[in-house]
């Protein structure tokens, strides 16, 4: 059963500049639908995030951080642990942000000085020197390249049955010919939707699950060769190929630098 976590346990107040906080959850923990009157980016540090953000589902593995304005209503479920930091930004602050849900890739700019904040354990802006390096990160935010979301879904009755079934068992290689008689209607069909409602191809879009069940796995500790099996590859070379094709390095370098 989900084990429900009321936000906010830190903070219980609207930042005067920046509150910087990390936390890590269990598997299974659920965060009840909720809003706050400040923004925030949620920074992903291992696992990966699952979230609603007003009817939207966003997904992000670790290095992307998902962007909430104020005032926007999100909720979270993840079925394996997770590990994120979290920075709260005040009103006062947001001038030029996005003004939309969105997922971000973290520029190294913003990284280092996240660390540099987080490593330091600080909780706000103590300093000169601490509120230059803070307005540094939100101008990071500002450029970082933006997406709507990493694994998108579909409301339509066929292809959803299909991305239903491929998140249950990331493995299952059956062809979209395949999947497309099975939901009763063709291969064509199916495709034409997944780049209407997906905006990608379903090979890369099973590709970018697979990705996704994988980080979760390798942080388990399992072999590559394991994991590749797991997420439906014959051999580990094909496996590492994706990959490294996805994340710019291999499987093994990606746990040790983990």
């Amino acid at each position: 059963m989900p084990q429900p976590r009321f936000y906010p346990p830190l903070p219980d107040r609207t930042p005067s500049t920046l509150i910087f906080r990390s936390e890590s959850v269990v598997a299974n923990s659920e965060y009840v639908p909720h809003s706050h009157p400040w923004s925030q980016i949620i920074c992903v540090k291992s696992g990966v995030i699952a979230m609603n953000v007003e009817g939207d589902r966003y997904l992000a593995p670790r290095e992307f951080a998902i962007w909430l304005p104020a005032r926007t209503e999100h909720s979270s479920y993840n079925r394996k642990a997770t590990r994120f930091c979290v920075i709260d930004i005040s009103p006062t602050l947001d001038v030029g942000l996005p003004e939309k849900p969105c997922l971000i890739t973290l520029t190294p700019i913003f990284n280092a000085i996240a660390n540099d904040c987080f490593g330091r354990n600080l909780i706000e802006p103590e300093s000169d020197r601490d509120m230059r390096m803070a307005l540094v990160l939100l101008d990071q935010i500002c450029q970082a390249p933006r997406q709507s979301t990493y694994l998108p879904t579909s409301d339509n009755k066929l292809l959803s049955q299909v991305l239903n079934a491929l998140e249950k068992n990331p493995a299952d290689n059956t062809s979209l010919a395949q999947w497309a008689a099975r939901v009763y209607t063709t291969e064509r069909t199916l495709s034409r939707r997944c780049q209407q409602d997906l905006g990608m191809g379903f090979a890369e879009w099973r590709q970018r699950l697979r990705f996704l069940h994988a980080i979760s796995l390798l942080e388990q500790g399992k072999t590559v060769q394991d994991v590749a099996l797991e997420v439906g590859y014959s051999s580990s070379s094909a496996f590492i190929a994706m990959f490294q094709q996805i994340s710019g390095t291999t499987p093994q370098r990606f746990r040790n630098e983990r």
